[in-house]
């Protein structure tokens, strides 16, 4: 019996690194991406398949260009798990934010995963399974001051959930998304100590959330009811 496969985007850090940990640990086989580190990507690779005994292949590029997610995708012969996580912030004014940053920003989190969806959904509709996972933020729920681009990218991936898990529900393939608090990861890093601790004030959970815990609750979505999908699921210890 063969592996499950599992792609990962975004993959070398954070909540994607977590999550392919947590897949490798199940027995997933893995494609794993991310934009430019690939020297810690094919060390994490050589990793995961060493301590788990899967296969790992490992891909750098820029998703959010569509022949990069062209050429990713002619390495991949099946694949029944996709997790969208590689995206970017930016944090400034919008009356100050140039017209390429934008831009950035829109394509890497969003388009990005249009691009991995559409090569991966005519293997998963003829197998007539697969799961998609979308990594968002809250941000993209309720909008954040500073964050217009990144909340409007964001908020446009939830809706992409909900919509394209209606249109492939008929092909038993859920769709769902995680709508992660603040979480532990480098792309807080331009908050300064006394911001992180302004924040944590406002979480009920009194903490930032771990990486560990976005890729538990994936592994949930993958292994729970075909019957849930077209859900944006907020993991944020009670913040928003």
């Amino acid at each position: 019996m063969t592996n499950k496969m599992a792609l990962i985007t975004g993959a070398s850090r954070g909540i994607g690194r977590a999550i392919a940990e947590g897949f490798a640990r199940e027995g997933y086989d893995l494609t794993l991406t991310c934009l430019k580190s690939e020297a810690l990507l094919m060390e994490f690779a050589a990793y995961l398949s060493v301590r788990y005994s899967i296969s790992c292949q490992t891909f750098v590029g820029d998703l959010s260009v569509y022949s990069n997610v062209d050429s990713l995708f002619k390495g991949i012969d099946d694949i029944d798990v996709l997790i969208n996580n590689a995206g970017i912030s930016y944090y400034g004014l919008l009356s100050e934010m140039q017209i390429q940053e934008w831009s950035r920003v829109i394509n890497s989190n969003l388009s990005s995963a249009f691009y991995t969806c559409k090569k991966a959904i005519p293997t998963m509709v003829r197998k007539k399974s697969g799961k998609i996972i979308n990594i968002s933020s809250v941000w993209g729920n309720v909008g954040a001051s500073m964050e217009v681009a990144y909340s409007a990218s964001k908020g446009g991936l939830n809706s992409f959930t909900k919509a394209l898990a209606k249109e492939l529900a008929p092909s038993n393939i859920q769709v769902n998304a995680i709508a992660c608090g603040l979480i532990d990861t480098d792309m807080n890093s331009h908050l300064s100590p006394e911001e992180l601790s302004e924040l944590i004030d406002e979480i009920p959970a009194s903490r930032m959330g771990l990486p560990e815990e976005v890729a538990e609750l994936a592994l949930s979505l993958v292994s729970g009811s075909s019957y849930l999908t077209g859900q944006v699921i907020t993991l944020d210890g009670g913040w928003i």
